[in-house]
């Protein structure tokens, strides 16, 4: 029995389906964590989501900011853009359960994985956050996407304001707050403060940021945190922290990490990838 952490699929099926081959996943016997990022950028979209729905309980997925997209794409709120790939849902005569099936899937996961405590989320935690806190934040959030006022908050779930967490924050700017932070965030400062401009990699922090997982006091620094949404920071593998967007979309790898309790335990599986969008 085995789990695995995957890193952000954004469409790319057959890579899947070979990084699935090539760790040896039995349905019956092990469990995939799928770090969001499931869909949009990659040929296959629709395909990835039946993949997943498929497995059920042995594949276990977070929304990402792309899942995010389509959904608000889906409800109306946003037009796709030019470098989407997201029709083949949007058209796909089992739409309705593709996208039923999407919205009911949670924003972070705090477990025992493979013995180790382990806090999944797509993108980051801010440094007030406890790993309880942020599981208690996201199901907030997941109670409105699975519920009937799904549309009402997607209309209102853009923007970069606030940028910073209060606990006197309510509403909707606490959700925007609580998403941002878990399907966008990379860089912010040491009280808090979110930065959403920068792309690149760590060399790359604007003044006064730093990666969220660098912030001196970070509440989730005892606990092990595996997120992806950060392709320029590509494979990050320290004692208590996992990155694993390694850009399978852009022509790198797909990635897969074994979880266990020692460092002999665990293993990195990576398939190569055709490159399906261009960066920049």
């Amino acid at each position: 029995m085995a789990s695995y952490l995957i890193g952000d699929v954004q469409g790319c099926d057959e890579p899947l389906g070979r990084l699935l081959q090539a760790i040896d996943f039995s349905p019956s016997r092990d469990t995939v964590y799928v770090l969001g990022d499931l869909v949009n950028r990659g040929p296959a979209s629709a395909e990835v989501l039946r993949r997943l729905m498929a497995l059920d309980g042995s594949a276990r997925c977070l929304l990402g900011n792309h899942d995010m997209h389509l959904l608000a794409c889906a409800w109306g709120v946003r037009r796709p853009h030019k470098r989407d790939t997201l029709d083949a849902v949007l058209d796909a005569p089992d739409r309705a359960a593709l996208l039923d099936w999407l919205r009911c899937q949670p924003l972070a996961m705090h477990e025992t994985v493979a013995g180790r405590e382990l806090l999944m989320v797509h993108a980051g935690v801010l440094p007030q956050w406890t790993a309880e806190r942020t599981a208690a934040l996201a199901a907030e959030l997941q109670d409105v996407l699975r519920g009937p006022h799904i549309g009402d908050f997607l209309h209102e779930m853009y923007g970069n304001q606030p940028d910073r967490w209060d606990d006197a924050l309510t509403g909707n700017e606490r959700l925007r707050v609580v998403i941002n932070a878990l399907t966008r965030l990379r860089f912010c400062s040491a009280d808090g403060q979110m930065e959403f401009e920068t792309k690149e990699g760590v060399g790359a922090a604007p003044a006064g940021f730093v990666p969220w997982f660098d912030v001196p006091g970070r509440q989730t620094a005892g606990v092990a945190v595996a997120f992806g949404h950060w392709s320029t920071l590509g494979w990050l593998d320290r004692d208590d922290l996992y990155c694993l967007d390694t850009g399978c979309v852009w022509g790198g790898p797909l990635s897969a990490m074994r979880v266990g309790t020692m460092a002999a335990q665990q293993a990195l599986v990576q398939v190569d990838c055709p490159q399906a969008q261009k960066p920049g």
